[in-house]
């Protein structure tokens, strides 16, 4: 069986994108304000109506010209800046269960490798696809090849059962918010984290799993 966690907020209480773009950005000696004016930029974006996956593209943009070996190195100091908070102490016990009974653990994520590597080998993931900043040289463009975000995970899901050969109606998957729904919907046994109400009434309506908030 595989068992698919999104990572924002549903197997980490944060955001992680966001949160390393601040620890990244005063890391690299940028001047107060650096990470404000981003975070802003983007939020209004999305306040805007901007779909989720442009706004997501819109971040990678902010990063071009980085690269990718001192992002690797920033990722390992953000991550290991946390502190116990970071995971969800339920998913993260669902999560264990899996891995126990023998189960494939995927990670699927808007973020990118910065983030994801680390938080992949905490929790013993056997497949991490998260979105793919396109490099020339071995920095940034700025591009990406496809926002792992909404329909996209749940192809990747599909995708993965094929390559495994392990039936869908088999597999698990956790997400906490209504652009999870795709991937959601994409295994037999879904499990929605968190409280976001248009996917909690979906989950009510069609007897999904529900996973009362996974903050510590």
């Amino acid at each position: 069986m595989i068992a698919f966690f999104d990572v924002d907020e549903t197997l980490i209480s944060i955001k992680s994108m966001f949160s390393f773009l601040e620890f990244h950005l005063r890391w690299r000696g940028e001047p107060p304000g650096a990470y404000e004016r981003i975070a802003a930029s983007l939020r209004a974006a999305a306040a805007r109506g901007v779909p989720r996956a442009e706004v997501n593209r819109s971040y990678y943009r902010f990063l071009a010209g980085e690269s990718a070996l001192r992002l690797s190195d920033s990722g390992r100091y953000w991550f290991d800046a946390q502190d116990d908070r970071l995971f969800n102490p339920r998913t993260v016990e669902a999560l264990r269960r899996h891995r126990a009974a023998g189960d494939r653990i995927v990670l699927l994520s808007g973020s990118f490798f910065p983030c994801l590597d680390p938080i992949a080998a905490a929790v013993g993931a056997d497949w991490t696809l998260g979105t793919r900043p396109l490099l020339r040289y071995g920095r940034l463009t700025g591009e990406v090849l496809v926002p792992m975000i909404g329909a996209a995970k749940g192809r990747a899901a599909r995708a993965a059962t094929v390559v495994t050969g392990v039936p869908r109606a088999a597999c698990a998957a956790y997400g906490d918010h209504v652009s999870d729904l795709p991937l959601l919907e994409a295994v037999g046994r879904p499990v929605v984290v968190g409280a976001d109400p248009v996917l909690t009434a979906h989950a009510r309506r069609h007897g999904w799993t529900l996973l009362e908030s996974a903050a510590a």
